[in-house]
């Protein structure tokens, strides 16, 4: 089953909306396609061009740079998240079962329609733990921030922030305790995927995201009581 979401992700982050044609959908999920097979750094709009038959200039219409371009990925990633978060959370009552939701999606234990917009959220899943902290540890993070390119993620961390407040309203550092666990959530997974020796993670080599969701249950509850 396929169905659309729409989300208004900041202009700034484009020249032309992709949204608004059918090579500006191309575009975005084609890149979706590359950056997970080949890595951001190897990622070029050539190779997009490529990619979809068309030429650089016509991709530079749309993207004036191939980290805007990641960001805009992410940024419809974050709004994605959100929404499902708030979705999920809707009908639970208890805080607690609320947390424990919340870490079931940030360590993509949810199963969630695959196909949505052509995006492929497999691939997004994969883009988001590997490649995700490039679009803001960046020299220009100050200026990049200015145009609220970020304010998905900021969004995405509020509310779990509000969830962690509702379940402790005493804990002093919600927000930084969400951006935690969510940073936190995508690298141990990428470590035990790649450089386990930097985890704990003694369970079967494919548990990856069992092994991540077990840590954030741990170090969440022993804070969250």
């Amino acid at each position: 089953m396929e169905f659309q979401l729409k989300f208004k992700v900041n202009q700034n982050l484009f020249l032309r909306d992709p949204e608004n044609s059918e090579i500006g959908k191309s575009i975005v999920k084609n890149s979706i396609d590359l950056i997970f097979e080949m890595g951001f750094e190897n990622f070029t709009f050539k190779k997009l061009a490529q990619k979809i038959s068309s030429t650089e200039a016509t991709i530079y219409r749309y993207f004036s740079s191939k980290h805007k371009l990641l960001t805009y990925i992410l940024n419809w990633y974050w709004s994605y998240l959100e929404l499902i978060s708030k979705f999920r959370l809707s009908e639970i009552k208890d805080s607690q079962e609320k947390i424990e939701k919340l870490l079931n999606i940030i360590t993509h234990q949810e199963n969630y329609e695959n196909a949505i917009e052509d995006y492929d959220l497999s691939k997004l899943h994969a883009i988001v733990i590997a490649e995700s902290s490039k679009s803001y540890l960046v020299k220009e993070v100050d200026e990049i921030n200015k145009d609220l390119v970020f304010n998905p993620l900021k969004s995405l961390c509020n509310f779990f922030g509000e969830v962690i407040s509702e379940a402790k309203p005493d804990f002093p550092y919600p927000l930084s305790f969400a951006s935690t666990l969510l940073e936190t959530a995508h690298n141990q997974q990428f470590f035990s995927e790649h450089l386990p020796k930097l985890t704990d993670n003694h369970l079967d080599k494919m548990e990856h995201k069992k092994y991540v969701l077990e840590y954030l249950r741990y170090i969440t509850f022993s804070l969250i009581k």
